[in-house]
């Protein structure tokens, strides 16, 4: 649920043609810490307005944990989400395009704001207010670089100057020193004050984060260093990991949740963006989860990946729909259709006879078009695929728009100890955290404990991989994930593309005609 209800109405505010007078003077501009709260509100409208779909769908579908096939050339669209399965986007992909927009639409608002704010008398509110806005800025910068590798960095509202591209290492460099420069900004406040807003907490696990990959990044190992940062949010963050993991990510998830570091709030009738059902669900689940809506079926995951979701008694299995389906008061979901809308390839005698198919959802997708990755249309066709139901189903979302009000994590306090545990496996040493040796092993076996799955008695970096894909799924990390473990080539559902190019997104072509400064990235043309 969102906190940010009250800002969401500054979202005019994100036109970055709109003159700086026109927004604020100097006689109205921001003095209380309400007043720059709520000035800086597009800033988290425009992350909330891509993140849980365009943006997602970069991070995700690039790999083993989502996809959405064709369906007799329903959900198709294009090609689009064929070609990021398969890893034959080009620079002109709508998702390639649409989402660096996002991303430097963020950087040139955090911009347009921290320029407003300039003018304001000296405060402690001023100060924060800048500190946030330096942090969101290294943040979208971060979601840049790590899907484009080589981009600009954009420091100046209204320069008529196009941007320089800089190397992946010089904006790691930047990042880095932005961070820090605001951590002493900062608050060290969680719950609902600093919901969905920066804290240092949120700095250190970004750090985190860029330290963990810094060998991929930059060409330097920097696990000590993310030790360190993680060990930070450990040690003094005051979070800790929720009683309930299905709790976390449920349509009423917010500022109680004991583990949310940094998410992004939803709210299914004022702030957009949460589709998870809408796109992943089948529509016999409706009267199951009281939806007010239909859902579209597209959505799901592939077997193999499924399959890591294997654990006895592990609660992360229940985030997810196989085999056949029940009502809530266990009556079997039942889909009245004929033997031949059932499945197009039956050549019985009684094609058009009515029967009533006990639906079941199938992990294998055997394709009728191998072309169009096309796993038909007759209701087998509709049902090829394990459905998440991680963001929990919302009996309240939009029914028009079909948005949830689940918010959706970006970092958690899970992720941040098994960034520590895979540091620690990669060369770092174990640290202490209040008066706890934390072991690369003891770390994983909180996270499994929570789940009520079987502890591990060692744990490798193949382990960790796959307790990643467990605890993280759907959470726009496995793309990171596999990069990061030099698995991102290896073959998976009906992809086979091997080029270590794909590691990075192409510049788009628009942006290159816009700005001449911008070389493609190697490997495309």
């Amino acid at each position: 649920m969102s906190v940010l209800l009250a800002v969401s109405a500054f979202s005019a505010c994100t036109n970055l043609d709109v003159p700086i007078e026109s927004v604020y003077t100097e006689e109205n501009f921001p003095t209380t810490e309400e007043g720059f709260i709520a000035a800086t509100g597009p800033v988290y409208t425009q992350l909330a307005s891509r993140f849980a779909v365009d943006y997602w769908r970069m991070q995700e579908f690039s790999t083993d944990e989502a996809i959405i096939p064709a369906r007799d050339g329903n959900y198709d669209d294009g090609g689009q989400y064929r070609v990021l399965h398969k890893h034959e986007w080009n620079p002109d992909h709508t998702n390639v395009k649409g989402v660096w927009e996002w991303g430097f639409g963020g950087i040139n608002t955090t911009n347009r704001i921290m320029r407003l704010f300039e003018p304001a008398p000296e405060s402690a509110a001023k100060t924060t207010a800048i500190a946030e806005m330096r942090t969101m800025r290294a943040l979208f910068h971060f979601f840049m670089m790590d899907l484009y590798a080589n981009i600009p960095i954009v420091t100046e509202w209204g320069s008529s100057e196009p941007p320089e591209q800089k190397t992946r290492a010089e904006v790691f460099t930047f990042i880095e020193t932005e961070l820090k420069a605001a951590i002493p900004g900062l608050s060290a406040e969680t719950g609902a004050f600093t919901y969905g807003r920066p804290t240092k907490w949120l700095a250190f696990a970004i750090l985190t984060k860029m330290y963990l990959n810094a060998a991929y990044y930059i060409g330097t190992p920097m696990n000590t260093q993310a030790v360190a940062m993680a060990d930070s949010i450990l040690a003094k963050g005051g979070y800790k990991l929720e009683a309930s993991f299905a709790a976390i990510f449920m349509p009423d998830n917010g500022p109680q949740i004991t583990e949310t570091i940094f998410a992004v709030p939803y709210d299914a009738n004022q702030i957009f963006g949460n589709q998870f059902s809408r796109f992943g669900l089948h529509p016999a689940l409706v009267d199951k989860y009281d939806l007010p809506f239909r859902p579209s079926i597209a959505q799901s995951t592939i077997a193999s990946f499924y399959a890591k979701f294997n654990l006895p008694d592990d609660e992360r299995n229940n985030t997810w729909l196989a085999g056949k389906q029940y009502e809530a008061n266990g009556d079997p979901i039942l889909i009245r259709t004929t033997n031949k809308a059932l499945d197009n390839s039956y050549n019985g005698p009684n094609p058009n006879a009515e029967i009533q198919w006990h639906l079941e959802f199938f992990p294998e997708m055997p394709l009728i078009r191998e072309a169009t990755m096309d796993v038909g249309n007759d209701e087998l066709g509709k049902a090829r695929g394990v459905r998440s139901i991680k963001y929990f189903p919302d009996k309240n979302a939009n029914p028009q728009e079909r948005h949830s009000n689940n918010d959706v994590p970006v970092f958690r306090l899970a992720d941040i100890m098994l960034m520590k545990a895979e540091a620690i496996l990669r060369g770092a040493a174990p640290t202490a955290v209040n008066g706890e040796l934390q072991t690369a092993l003891l770390l994983v076996n909180k996270i499994r404990a929570r789940a009520k799955a079987p502890e591990l008695g060692n744990v490798t970096l193949d382990d960790m991989l796959d307790e990643r894909a467990r605890e993280l799924a759907w959470e726009t990390w496995r793309r990171n994930d596999l990069i990061r473990f030099g698995k991102f080539e290896d073959s998976w559902g009906f992809k086979t593309d091997n080029d270590v190019n794909k590691r990075i997104y192409p510049i788009p072509t628009s942006e290159r005609s816009l700005n001449p400064k911008l070389d493609q990235n190697p490997g495309y043309n």
